[in-house]
């Protein structure tokens, strides 16, 4: 298999992750919901739009970003939410 796609999720699982490791990244994506959240339904807002389609992009975004994303320590800010919101309009 081709190891040009190879996100860092499967090479975890693999490896193996200990349950230390699993509740710190649970808590750390508790944490960015309860501030990306209410930011994606401003910036929604903020552009005309309803508020859903901001969660449903900030969550949609959310997921495809952590799946296809290579790094452990990955940055996605509030602008990338806001890309791809007005890749919906």
């Amino acid at each position: 298999m081709s190891k040009l796609f190879n996100p860092k999720l499967f090479s975890l699982l693999k490896a193996g992750i200990d349950k230390k490791q699993i509740s710190n990244d649970v808590m750390a994506g508790i944490v960015v919901g309860i501030v990306a959240l209410p930011l994606a339904i401003a910036f929604a807002v903020a552009s005309g739009v309803s508020p859903d389609k901001g969660l449903i992009t900030a969550i949609v975004a959310g997921l495809l970003i952590s799946f296809l994303g290579g790094s452990r320590v990955q940055i996605v800010d509030p602008q990338v939410l806001l890309l791809l919101l007005f890749m919906v309009l």
